[in-house]
């Protein structure tokens, strides 16, 4: 997702942005733009890292899959009664390329601990420099604009002025869910189904309700994090690709003049603040 705020209030004070140390400042540009610094090096390295690493996760998930691409709940799987079978997928989307689960577990194996590794490092990162808090905590301001913040969302109408600067409250809840939840749960349900974890932690698989059930939540997890991820990168399109990208390469994203916005009906308010 984007960095969009929905609009206040009517009569609301437009928002100050809070100055923070170590921040670049502003830089003016023409048409009453400004390029803000928005991405330090540390979110811009570790998201790029997480790209690959999700992807290539995917990827060879689908392949481990493809072995036996039915879920069940419980202890063991009946065979005869699956839960979900999942279609063939084709090879091209497969990590190694064809059917072949040994060789697709070690990729899955590798590329689950760069991921666990990197996000890791950006979490304490985060909490120590006080970006979590910052950018990802929902305020009771927030939690306040919520309603207001669903419809912009509904209408598909996103504010690319000054209250682009911050996550929205959707933004903000949807980061904490994955972070503090989904992700989470993903590395618990991948862990309760290593036999080399279990020697040591087989309660996890307990707590799971036994292997099947770890895989079922393991591809659930995995489905919702695709479902953020079409989101997101819709979002990134939606609302600027180039200057989202721009911002995740470089660190800077423009600010559009006040009263813009990204969507239909894209508009400019007047200076005199007349609305849309």
């Amino acid at each position: 997702m984007t960095d969009a705020a929905a609009d206040p209030p009517a009569g609301a004070e437009e928002p100050t942005p809070a100055p923070i140390a170590g921040r670049r400042a502003d830089r003016p540009l023409p048409g009453g733009r400004t390029d803000t610094w928005r991405h330090p090096a540390t979110v811009r390295i570790t998201h790029w890292i997480n790209v690959a690493a999700v992807v290539v996760l995917l990827m060879s998930g689908l392949n481990i899959l493809a072995a036996h691409p039915h879920l069940y709940w419980g202890l063991s799987s009946t065979f005869a009664d699956p839960w979900v079978s999942t279609p063939t997928v084709p090879n091209w989307l497969l990590i190694p390329q064809g059917r072949n689960l040994a060789e697709a577990r070690n990729w899955h194996f590798l590329f689950a601990w760069i991921f666990v590794i990197n996000g890791l490092v950006y979490l304490a990162w985060a909490l120590i420099s006080g970006r979590f808090g910052r950018r990802l905590w929902p305020t009771r301001a927030d939690l306040a604009g919520f309603g207001a913040s669903v419809a912009e969302h509904a209408r598909f109408r996103f504010p690319t002025d000054d209250h682009a600067r911050t996550y929205n409250v959707i933004q903000k809840l949807t980061y904490l869910a994955m972070v503090l939840i989904i992700l989470p749960l993903m590395l618990i349900t991948g862990l309760s189904m290593s036999p080399g974890f279990n020697a040591v932690g087989g309660v996890l698989l307990e707590i799971m309700g036994g292997r099947q059930s770890a895989r079922t939540l393991h591809f659930i997890s995995a489905g919702l994090i695709v479902g953020f991820i079409v989101v997101h990168v819709g979002l990134v399109i939606w609302t600027g690709f180039f200057n989202n990208m721009r911002s995740m390469v470089t660190g800077w994203f423009v600010i559009q003049p006040p009263g813009s916005t990204a969507g239909p009906g894209r508009r400019r308010r007047s200076e005199k603040g007349e609305g849309p």
